[in-house]
């Protein structure tokens, strides 16, 4: 017997998306299918606002580098000086500052804080490493932070030459060099210097972590300079392997980059949830595919890439990891899902905007749904086979055909 479709939705609420999260849920991931529609921001907002006064979330962790929120959150945020335009642009990666469903978000997380002691303060994270989309940053600022740091507790013996670091480094265009996204000859990833700090990185991260019992001990300041100090070593190590990765030549090159980019925010969220694990939960905002439990696939001209998400990795680690999807109909005036799809099914019901119980949603019609086939390669439609595999779904039946860089 098919269940009707009406069955399985109910108007867009914050609080009906929130009935359908598992109780001990510690991390609610919500995932976008495309960047830069406001819509999905705004939505993202709504429910953030709701999940802090009345499910106890004092954290939010963005689809951004994690060095550069770990600024705006620290400068901008928590209440200090600054011109809230440059802040944002400063603190958020991708051009994901130019947005105003961000600069909204940054706003109301500075106006929440005020005058309210730190300890009960919003923080906002970048789950991302330091990556844009022709490439990832160098490692050096990172990686002589966390030599720095190590120096001021360990006996210098221990440690390589700051110099020699610096050194083998070099400047920073050697590692940013934009023509090796496509071309791994002008990557310095696998070059001897290279292979060598990363061995260095290496050494002092294993340093970091051993000595962790001496690091922490006493006050809670000494907690949150050795948090920095192992985001500094998981970001070095990290983009060390990523300009590994752009540097091979073998056929699994993209499915490898693909990977590290995911392991990386995987690590950085893992770590977010330890820190924030007194104080509540934390939302993740991002692409659908880098938080859905399934395996993530993307056609990227002739190669079909198929990578574990960082959302399937902090599943595996986690037993209170939550997602939920969010798609949409129709977008502008002439990219319309087919009838049979899904998002077809989906554009019949009466709402603007609807929160889809995804167990029911798999007994209706939508369950045995085609997949959409996006116009364009901007967008990514629901799987029907994968409903199983979400615990919520919110659907946007218009959006705007989206400018610039994640226009269509």
């Amino acid at each position: 017997m098919t269940v009707p479709l009406t069955a399985a939705a109910r108007p867009f609420s914050p609080a009906a998306v929130t009935d359908l999260i598992p109780a001990g849920t510690r991390v609610l991931a919500l995932g976008e299918p495309t960047h830069g529609v406001e819509d999905f921001l705004d939505l993202r907002n709504e429910l953030f606002r709701h999940l802090v006064a009345e499910h106890g979330y004092r954290s939010i962790a963005l689809e951004s580098d994690c060095l550069a929120a770990l600024a705006l959150d620290a400068a901008y945020v928590a209440g200090g000086p600054g011109d809230p335009d440059t802040a944002v642009r400063a603190g958020l990666s991708h051009g994901f500052g130019e947005y105003e469903g961000n600069r909204r978000l940054v706003a109301w997380m500075r106006e929440y804080n005020a005058g309210r002691p730190a300890a009960d303060h919003l923080r906002l994270y970048g789950a991302d490493g330091p990556l844009e989309t022709t490439g990832a940053a160098a490692p050096g600022r990172a990686l002589l932070r966390l030599h720095d740091y190590l120096a001021a507790h360990l006996p210098a013996e221990l440690l390589p030459d700051r110099a020699e670091l610096d050194r083998l480094h070099g400047s920073d265009a050697r590692w940013t060099e934009p023509a090796a996204a496509l071309d791994p000859s002008r990557s310095v990833g696998r070059g001897e210097d290279a292979v060598r700090l990363r061995l260095l990185a290496d050494g002092l991260a294993v340093l970091l972590a051993a000595h962790r019992p001496q690091f922490t001990a006493g006050a809670a300041r000494a907690e949150e300079t050795h948090w920095r100090a192992e985001l500094d070593a998981r970001t070095a190590t990290g983009l060390l392997r990523y300009h590994a990765a752009t540097a091979g030549t073998g056929p699994d090159r993209l499915n490898s980059l693909m990977r590290q980019r995911d392991l990386m925010m995987a690590d950085n969220l893992d770590a977010i949830l330890r820190r924030e694990a007194p104080r509540g939960p934390t939302l993740v905002f991002a692409h659908n595919r880098h938080l859905q439990r399934e395996a993530s696939r993307i056609q990227l001209g002739e190669h079909q890439l198929q990578w574990w998400s960082a959302g399937s990795v902090l599943a595996s680690r986690h037993d209170g990891y939550a997602f939920v999807a969010t798609t949409f109909g129709n977008r502008g005036a002439d990219d319309h899902p087919a009838p049979d799809t899904l998002e077809g099914l989906l554009t019949t019901l009466p709402e603007a905007r609807t929160v889809l119980d995804p167990h029911l949603l798999a007994t209706t019609a939508a369950g045995r749904a085609k997949p959409r086939v996006p116009a364009d390669h901007t967008y990514f439609g629901l799987d029907p086979d994968a409903l199983g595999e979400l615990d919520g779904v919110v659907f946007v039946r218009d959006v705007p055909r989206q400018q610039g860089l994640f226009g269509g």
